[in-house]
C-alpha cells in the first residue's frame, strides 16, 4: 500500500514507520521539520498542498497532535482552541480533504490517547481533544464507507516512562511495538469506527 504517515519523525511515528515499511508498504513520511514532505497540520491550505504532492493513496496514518497541559483553572479559551486545532481539527481536516484522494477501500487511522478515558491533573485539554477525535471517528465511519476510519488510543509508552511516567501514576505502560501493531491492524484489517485502546 501507499501510505501517508503524519508525524513520522516523532517517537511514535518512527516506530510506526519502521513497522509499516517492514511489512512492505510504501510510506511517505510527513513532519513539520523533517520527512519526505513538510506540513503544518493546523493550516488547512498546507494539508491541501500535502495531498497534491502525495498523489493517490491507500491509507493515511496520523501519529501527531499537540495539546497544552495546564491545571484546568489556568486553561484559557486560547488553550482550548490550541488543543482543538492541534489534535482535533488537524486530523478531521486530514480526513475531510483525504476522502477524494484515498482509494475506495482505503483507510484513515487517527491518534487519540488514554486521557479520553483516564483523566489526569493538567490533562483536561488533552482529554477534551482525545474524546472529540474518538467521537468523530465513530460518526465518520458510517458516512465514508467503504473507506474505513479508526483511532489508536495508547497509554504512556514504556520507552517514555523516564520522562512522563510520573504523570500517569498506576497506569500500565505500553510498548511502542504494540502500538505500532495496532496501526497495522487498522491499516491492513477490515474494521471501521473502532478505537483501539492500548
Amino acid at each position: 500500500m501507499k501510505i501517508l504517515l503524519i508525524g513520522a519523525t516523532g517517537t511514535l511515528g518512527t516506530a510506526v514507520h519502521k513497522t509499516l515499511t517492514s511489512r512492505g508498504h510504501d510510506v511517505l513520511t510527513v513532519g513539520r521539520g523533517g520527512g519526505d514532505l513538510r506540513c503544518d497540520l493546523t493550516d488547512p491550505t498546507q494539508i491541501t498542498d500535502l495531498y497534491e504532492r502525495a498523489g493517490h493513496l491507500d491509507a493515511v496514518v496520523s501519529a501527531a497532535g499537540d495539546v497544552p497541559f495546564k491545571p484546568v483553572t489556568e486553561l484559557t479559551p486560547d488553550d482550548h482552541l490550541a488543543a482543538f486545532r492541534g489534535k482535533v481539527l488537524s486530523q478531521i481536516e486530514l480526513v475531510r480533504q483525504g476522502i477524494p484522494r484515498v482509494a475506495e477501500r482505503g483507510s484513515f487511522t487517527l491518534i487519540t490517547g488514554v486521557l479520553a478515558r483516564e483523566p489526569i491533573p493538567t490533562g483536561a485539554a488533552a482529554s477534551m481533544a482525545n474524546g472529540a477525535v474518538e467521537a468523530f471517528v465513530g460518526a465518520a465511519a458510517i458516512e465514508i464507507a467503504p473507506q474505513r476510519i479508526n483511532a489508536i488510543s495508547p497509554t504512556v509508552f514504556t520507552e517514555s516512562l523516564a520522562d512522563y511516567g510520573d504523570y500517569f501514576p498506576g497506569m500500565p505502560p505500553v510498548d511502542l511495538a504494540d502500538v505500532a501493531q495496532a496501526y497495522v491492524r487498522s491499516v491492513e484489517g477490515a474494521q471501521t469506527g473502532q478505537v483501539y485502546a492500548l
